[in-house]
């Protein structure tokens, strides 16, 4: 007998949570299989070079636009691009996991399109961090800037929650500290690059996106500015 108030026991993926593994994973699948002469010829073995050549976000050509005042669209499209293109497959297969794990929690809460959006600008965020304040020596590439941007959109849903019940809000960043202890650990013993710079921009990034993105969140801000 069929039941009209049947609940799954697992909540299915947003469609567009979806559609963002696939695609960071179905770049990766064509560069494996490129690399191992399984599709598109010996030229297919410099694909992911290429790719990252063309599509990485670099800090120098950033500055270059900056000082030229120069904006061509090629390198503006490196800020959108760089995240779906993996260093190597286990970068891939990691920004995959955290973006099921933290994208479907945020676009449950927040909507698909704004999910989106958050992981569109926090990629932006992170990439602009990164290249402003600094002077990296190295191109930013694959997807964790944004995925930290989900993080921070999912800390802030702690943080809103903890408010609203009136614990300890600080509790909400535990899991943002444990991975830059983690990151910062990892760099003193086999050394590192700066892209924890970019990745803790993504978090902020969409930590302060989620102010007005969140469900009512923007009429909160309107709210509390007319009270003021």
């Amino acid at each position: 007998m069929s039941s009209e108030h049947y609940t799954p026991a697992v909540n299915p993926l947003p469609p567009v949570v979806v559609a963002l593994v696939l695609f960071i994973f179905g770049i990766e699948l064509i560069f494996m299989l490129g690399s191992r002469g399984l599709v598109g010829g010996p030229s297919a073995i410099g694909w992911r070079l290429d790719a990252l050549q063309q599509y990485s976000f670099s800090p120098e050509i950033f500055d270059w636009m900056v000082e030229n005042g120069r904006w061509p669209f090629e390198h503006l499209i490196r800020f959108v691009t760089y995240p779906f293109v993996s260093a190597n497959f286990t970068q891939a297969v990691f920004v995959c996991v955290f973006v099921l794990a933290m994208g479907k929690m945020v676009a449950e809460v927040f909507g698909s399109v704004q999910m989106l959006v958050i992981f569109v600008l926090s990629g932006i965020g992170g990439a602009l961090i990164y290249a402003v304040p600094l002077d990296p020596q190295y191109p930013l590439v694959g997807g964790f800037p944004p995925v930290y941007g989900l993080i921070g959109a999912f800390t802030w849903i702690l943080w809103r929650k903890l408010s609203l019940v009136g614990e300890n809000q600080s509790r909400a960043f535990s899991l943002i500290a444990v991975l830059m202890g983690i990151q910062l650990l990892f760099g003193l013993l086999f050394g590192g690059t700066l892209d924890w710079v970019a990745d803790l921009g993504g978090f902020a990034t969409g930590f302060g996106l989620s102010f007005f993105l969140a469900p009512g969140g923007w009429a909160r801000i309107v709210g509390r500015i007319r009270r003021d």
